[in-house]
């Protein structure tokens, strides 16, 4: 079987944080870094013909520290910790330019910026926790900016600079939220078979080379089990493909049912399942196997005015007995898997020399397959 390597769509979205993945933030920050590092050695030389060197001198020091993290922020492993790091200091700077006494009015434009970089770079949760009280903090300085609110003036700027503050942190905050829900749905979307809402082969295969990343590290044990519905295509022959799709929701529901929440399962392709057994010993696997296939054959499928029977042949590899990786564990399962068909079907195979011996029941009276 071939069995490709996947991304794990739903880690990497746990861990992104925001909208853009970890190595987008890594590459934006670093820029981040440069300009600011380049334009505070600009901003240096320009506060020395203003009569400023000392605040040159600080602006020198500060742009040093960002380039050399430039380079730094290639490899770190603690990304987060720098971009607020980064952020909180960006930040504080925006206030304290606003606080000299001959600044700019158009230097409280930067409040503007706080939620955009925020957002962007930390996601919806923690940038509102971090941009909100800095804004509030703007707001303050720019309320002593203006002075005595006296005049109609002053209380317009006063509230154009609180509506614009406001509205563009709203504006950030649904917009991530919008955008969190539709990556959600599009990652379920990719992660999941429509017929039987199981996961997809790619999801599977995600999911079964974490548990053995897992299962490596904690030395515990897990069964793959490869499953195939025996004379399927009868049903799909005899009755219609859509038969055959309501057989398949019927078994993905049946294998839900059964299984524990440590355990996976998902539709491989056509009437081919996989499921992992997580902390089982190789007889209890196949006593659980041999309960899903005994259930599986109990089963009236009813569609219609028809009974449908459909009986199920399973192969057991066991990890790390059989194998330490994906693609030999499927190998091991599938050559079980059809082993069992070819004597007979309706069987669970396996490996292990200790399990019981097959059982191969007759064919349930009506069977379809």
């Amino acid at each position: 079987m071939n069995t490709p390597e996947h991304p794990d769509l739903g880690v990497a979205l746990e861990h992104s944080r925001s909208g853009l993945r970890d190595g987008h933030r890594r590459s934006l920050t670093r820029l981040l870094f440069l300009v600011t590092g380049l334009s505070l050695a600009v901003f240096g030389v320009l506060q020395v013909f203003n009569g400023f060197p000392r605040i040159a001198l600080v602006e020198w020091a500060i742009s040093g520290l960002l380039l050399a993290g430039v380079s730094r922020l290639r490899t770190t492993r603690r990304l987060q910790a720098w971009i607020y790091v980064y952020l909180t200091a960006l930040f504080a700077f925006f206030l304290a330019i606003m606080l000299f006494p001959d600044a700019s009015i158009s230097a409280f434009a930067w409040v503007l910026m706080m939620p955009v970089l925020a957002y962007l770079l930390l996601g919806k949760r923690e940038g509102l926790w971090l941009s909100l009280p800095f804004m509030l903090a703007g707001a303050v300085v720019y309320l002593i900016y203006l002075g005595r609110l006296g005049s109609a003036h002053a209380l317009i700027d006063l509230l154009n600079m609180v509506l614009c503050g406001a509205l563009m942190l709203v504006f950030m905050h649904h917009y991530e939220a919008r955008r969190e829900e539709a990556e959600h749905r599009l990652v379920a979307m990719a992660q999941t078979d429509n017929l039987t809402g199981l996961a997809n082969r790619a999801s599977f295969q995600s999911t079964l080379n974490r548990t053995i990343a897992e299962c490596d590290r904690s030395g515990t044990g897990f069964a793959l089990v490869m499953m195939d519905i025996d004379h399927f295509k009868l049903v799909n022959d005899t009755l219609g493909h859509e038969a055959g799709d309501h057989v398949l929701a019927q078994i993905g529901r049946c294998l839900s049912d059964r299984l524990r929440a440590t355990d996976s399962v998902g539709r491989l392709g056509g009437e081919e399942f996989g499921l992992i057994l997580r902390d089982v010993q190789p007889a209890v696997a196949f006593e659980l196997t041999d309960e899903l296939r005994q259930r599986i054959a109990g089963q009236d499928l009813r569609y219609g005015d028809v009974d449908i029977r459909v009986t199920a042949s399973f192969g057991i590899a066991h990890w790390p007995e059989h194998g330490r990786d994906a693609a030999t564990l499927f190998r091991v399962a599938d050559r079980c898997l059809y082993a069992g068909k070819h004597e007979g079907r309706n069987q669970v195979r396996g490996l292990v020399a200790a399990a019981p011996d097959p059982v191969t029941p007759k064919a349930p009276a009506g069977e379809a397959g």
